[in-house]
């Protein structure tokens, strides 16, 4: 499990619905304890996913632009990880 969730304001273009579900998920696997979620914890789990998916997609969408660009691509852009993934297929 990852120990940082991706920063998603001010990435040109701006984050997608992949991003942002990426991102949610990561954040409720870290708060709920769940890697992987069973028959007792799937639904929970996934209301979670998308509550928090669309909070944060209202708030991406008010925050003003940033005022210096991203150092670092997010993970689901850079091309290792989409490799990993099989994203690109």
């Amino acid at each position: 499990m990852c120990r940082n969730i991706t920063t998603l304001r001010g990435l040109e273009p701006p984050a997608t619905s992949e991003e942002i579900e990426a991102a949610a998920r990561q954040y409720v696997r870290k708060v709920s304890g769940v890697a992987k979620p069973s028959g007792a914890t799937g639904e929970a789990f996934e209301l979670a996913v998308r509550r928090i998916a669309a909070a944060t997609t209202d708030l991406l969408d008010t925050l003003p632009a940033r005022r210096q660009p991203r150092r670092t691509l997010p993970p689901l852009r850079r091309p290792e990880v989409r490799a990993r993934l099989d994203l690109d297929r």
